[in-house]
């Protein structure tokens, strides 16, 4: 027999083989042993995440002739045939080659023929985001209304474009990222089975790729198995991975702490002609400054520290980078990284990533400004001293002081040109501790949406109020609140996930930690519950007359009609 990939070899067959869904396979076990399946499902999330295999074991499991507690047996011939892909009643279409009006037409005709062989005819649409809107329209009212006998399993990468009709007949499930650590365990498990000896940092790197697909890391490991002939080695996972080894990240991350420059561009020329990839390369940098910080932080957070890349090494370099220069190497390592995906000139922009790095002076935008501010102040005082001075020397006469004393420039709180207070008060209207549940629920989701640089930035913020359309997110330092509120690219991706976990529009706020417990106070004295409606109401009556007064006085409390004279 041909041989097979690793992740077709190891593919699924139940619902426990599936790794990192355990509340969604559960969920489907429980409807299938109460037979209470739905007649539309959607899979969403991320590739490789185990939608498609879900997919084919409920449409076993719905069919099976002998089920136990929801699951196939993967004995019965319904469940062999399904097995070999010739179970004529579980149909897969792949939606990005059949994505016309007319092929969804064929689906809603075949529809009402009854099933062949099983219980039910199951239809897995994979891609389903891919369809025209057209092709939508026509499965509309089939997926609303199918014959009893019919299942529908739509499976997608991106179900924000799928249209809101569709979603709402379906039952959704959101397939999430598979943790490294179960990425790790399942691979030593495969490896383990065919008796291949491997090294643990060899697996780490490739589980550090995979960024959370299950089948991406087995695409990796069957690589790295075939260059090294059956034995999993790290250089062979540095090979196949494009990571650098660690006496490379060390070499390159001493020249920078030493401020040498043509050193350190030296290390970057061997890293290239190594093979190593540009963007492996730039998020190497981040990981390591951004353990370095965790490494100064002396405190709980160290122990959080990814150790399969610290070495001693590196660990040794700490005490020569204060956190304000990591934070301005990550800054300056994520420009470069956006810079890097539209460019063909991957050199020459590490070249220069290299020599602002290792810069021996280095000063953020905050402190450039701070001390330009400095210089403006020291120098009105002068000339106020110098004011001063000549008024005193002045006669006591008529003489007057002509010029006018300059006025100092008021200086706005660190960040505070920033805040829109506006948008903050918006979510605060409106906020519940169930939406603030809701926002740190989807919070690692969002957070696994996007790339190794921006998730460096967000480490160190935390939803802290929500309401229906909107979350406020707080950012323990300050310099990164600013980093993040002026990318305006990066902000409207936040929104944009946000709205897809959410499944509707949400506006994400920021500000800095420090702050907003003096925003929440402003906010809650500004909007305290005084008997508001007793003020309204105090407001629109209108003057008292005098003689309407008198006239009530002699006629009492009737209805009295004032006509003007």
């Amino acid at each position: 027999m041909a041989y097979q990939a690793l992740y077709r070899v190891w593919r699924p067959q139940t619902f426990s083989d599936v790794i990192g869904q355990g509340v969604i396979t559960q969920t489907l076990k429980n409807a299938v042993a109460s037979k209470m399946t739905s007649h539309a499902y959607l899979f969403s999330g991320p590739r490789g995440t185990g939608k498609t295999s879900c997919a084919k074991i409920l449409a076993k499991a719905v069919n099976c002739l002998n089920p136990h507690d929801g699951e196939p047996c993967n004995e019965c011939e319904i469940c062999q045939a399904a097995n070999e892909n010739r179970l004529n009643d579980v149909i897969e279409i792949d939606a990005a080659s059949n994505n016309g009006v007319e092929e969804i037409r064929d689906i809603r005709d075949k529809v009402k023929y009854a099933p062949t062989e099983a219980k039910f005819k199951v239809y897995i649409i994979d891609e389903v985001h891919m369809l025209s809107q057209g092709a939508f329209n026509a499965l509309l009212k089939t997926l609303e209304e199918p014959p009893a006998n019919v299942m529908f399993i739509l499976a997608t990468t991106e179900p924000q474009k799928i249209p809101a009709t569709i979603i709402s007949r379906t039952q959704s499930f959101t397939f999430r990222r598979i943790s490294k650590q179960d990425i790790l365990d399942r691979m030593v498990y495969i490896l383990k089975d065919k008796n291949i000896d491997y090294d643990e940092e060899a697996l780490n790197i490739i589980a550090a790729s995979a960024e959370g697909g299950m089948r991406d890391a087995l695409s990796i490991l069957d690589q790295a198995l075939s260059y090294g002939d059956d034995h999993l080695t790290l250089t062979n996972a540095q090979e196949v991975t494009g990571a650098l080894s660690n006496e490379q990240i060390t070499a390159y991350m001493s020249a920078i702490a030493k401020n040498e420059s043509a050193q350190a561009l030296e290390s970057l020329y061997k890293i290239l002609e190594s093979g190593r990839s540009a963007i492996r390369f730039t998020e190497m940098i981040i990981r390591v400054c951004r353990n370095l910080i965790l490494y100064n932080s002396n405190s709980d957070l160290s122990d959080q520290m990814d150790n399969t890349i610290m070495t001693k090494d590196l660990l040794d370099l700490a005490d020569k980078f204060d956190n304000q220069r990591l934070f301005y190497i990550v800054d300056q390592v994520s420009s470069a990284q956006r810079n890097l995906k539209n460019s063909n000139q991957t050199d020459v922009y590490m070249e220069i990533l290299t020599v602002k790095i290792s810069e021996p002076q280095v000063m953020d935008q905050t402190d450039v400004k701070d001390k330009a501010d400095n210089q403006e102040v020291e120098k009105l005082s002068g000339q106020v001293k110098k004011l001063q001075s000549e008024i005193k020397n002045l006669s006591t006469g008529n003489v007057q002081v002509q010029q006018e004393l300059p006025k100092k420039k008021s200086r706005k709180a660190k960040g505070s040109n920033h805040l829109n207070k506006t948008a903050i008060y918006k979510v605060l209207d409106n906020a519940t501790k169930k939406d603030l549940a809701v926002a740190k629920d989807i919070w690692p989701d969002l957070m696994s949406k996007l790339s190794v640089t921006q998730r460096a930035k967000m480490r160190v913020a935390d939803p802290v109020a929500a309401s229906v359309d909107g979350i406020v997110v707080a950012f323990d330092f300050e310099l990164w609140f600013e980093q993040v509120q002026e990318d305006t690219e990066f902000l409207d991706e936040l929104k944009s996930n946000a709205g897809t976990l959410l499944k509707k529009d949400c506006e994400i706020v920021l500000v800095p930690k420090d702050q907003w417990p003096r925003i929440r106070k402003e906010y809650i004295s500004n909007n305290i519950d005084l008997p508001n409606k007793d003020k309204v109401e105090s407001k629109a009556e209108p003057k008292k007359d005098p003689a309407v007064d008198e006239a009530l006085n002699l006629f009492g409390n009737e209805i009295v009609d004032i006509k003007d004279d």
